[in-house]
């Protein structure tokens, strides 16, 4: 009987050394870019640091990529990758990687344009069906352009490519294409659009007769999915989903409720984490809780307006958050439904510890790399997946 027990201590004692550490300091030991500005409810920002307890490893599978945008984990566990220079490529869980894969339409790579969101048909096993946004040059400039393609069985080319929507207007300039894309639980297409960054257009991000600025949601052929508890105001486009936003870089559905939630790149400070929902306005360029890049005030300097939502979480100074992901495997329990942010300038991941809506803690992994973290994703091991600008594939979990 003695024996019993001690075996079952000991197997808490290692429960218990392998849960999330909690700090009562933050993460963050920068000053803000706008120290004026002031979170609208405790926890908003600067929430208290976690720590794995979970010793795992991080490794480097590959380094050849060039310049990789977003990444999905195919049936088999490998991973189709997007290249900002229009390139499609798959890298295996070992880090062998493909020739390019040929038949991507020409794109625009100037600045932050080029080859960007990915997504796979969920029914993809049957019909090798892809889905992805690239820069579209075109008379007048250039802009996001969602297109469906067939992989081949020989997975050496893409064909049958169809533009299924592109967000308009069309702009000459080189920034804020959002360009992220996430399938819903029936089917229907999530994608994400900035408002191309200049001042001119930046105001279209509250001007409901452009796709400029919003999240939408299409069907696999374009068509926009139209809510009939929700008719569309005057002049407003039916698939806009939710407005307001500057360049949204992630999106993902949380694996339990369903919810959508979204990372949106803010001007100097103000990255915003928010949950989106259908009719919302989430206030860019009205609120923020950044600033010019100048130094200067962004419009009437507000944080927030009634008719405008609240980010669930925000940083200052910025830290630049690119795609993002549910952790949802078993490899590290404490991991479990975790929300994991790609963070370009501040060239980290972040892991953010979640109860319900709020965010509850917030750690940062790989920091000691110095790579700009572009996308991350769930492999189907378990493990968690990154991409980096440098070209870096790593991996993240136990052996």
């Amino acid at each position: 009987m003695a024996k019993i027990i001690f075996a079952v201590a000991g197997l808490l004692l290692v429960v218990a050394c392998t849960s999330t550490k909690f700090t009562t300091s933050s993460v963050e030991t920068l000053p803000p870019n706008s120290p004026q500005y002031k979170p609208a409810f405790e926890g908003q920002t600067r929430i208290a640091a976690v720590k794995t307890g979970t010793v795992y490893s991080s490794k480097v599978i590959t380094k050849s990529l060039e310049k990789p945008w977003s990444m999905a984990a195919l049936p088999d566990g490998r991973f189709l990758i997007t290249e900002k220079e229009g390139n499609l490529r798959i890298v295996a869980a070992n880090g062998t990687a493909s020739n390019k894969i040929t038949g991507v339409p020409a794109v625009d790579a100037a600045g932050q344009g080029g080859l960007l969101g990915l997504a796979l048909d969920p029914d993809f096993s049957n019909n090798r069906m892809i889905y992805f946004v690239f820069s579209e040059p075109v008379t007048g400039g250039n802009h996001a352009a969602v297109a469906k393609a067939r992989l081949k069985d020989d997975e050496t080319a893409i064909e049958n490519v169809t533009v299924i929507y592109r967000v308009t207007p069309t702009h000459n300039g080189d920034k804020h294409n959002g360009g992220k894309l996430a399938f819903n639980k029936d089917g229907h297409l999530f994608v994400t659009s900035g408002e191309r960054s200049d001042m001119i257009t930046r105001p279209l991000a509250q001007d409901n007769s452009t796709s400029l600025g919003k999240i939408l949601l299409i069907t696999k052929t374009g068509q926009a999915v139209t809510d009939p508890l929700m008719l569309p105001k005057p002049n407003q486009r039916s698939e806009i989903f939710s407005s307001g936003h500057r360049n949204p870089l992630g999106i993902a559905i949380h694996p339990t409720t369903g919810d959508i939630w979204e990372a949106e790149m803010g001007p100097k400070g103000g990255d915003e984490i928010n949950i989106i929902r259908r009719a919302v306005n989430y206030g860019w360029p009205v609120i923020t809780y950044g600033i010019e890049y100048s130094g200067a005030t962004i419009g009437e300097g507000l944080t927030h307006k009634e008719g405008y939502e609240q980010p669930i979480y925000y940083w200052d100074p910025s830290i630049s958050p690119g795609g993002i992901a549910f952790y949802t495997g078993n490899n590290i329990q404490e991991w479990q439904h975790n929300l994991f942010v790609a963070s370009l300038s501040g060239k980290h991941i972040i892991r953010l510890v979640l109860d319900g809506n709020k965010v509850t803690g917030e750690e940062r992994l790989l920091g000691s790399e110095n790579q700009r973290f572009r996308d991350v994703a769930m492999g189907k091991d378990g493990k968690l997946y990154a991409i980096t600008d440098e070209g870096r594939m790593y991996c993240l979990g136990r052996e």
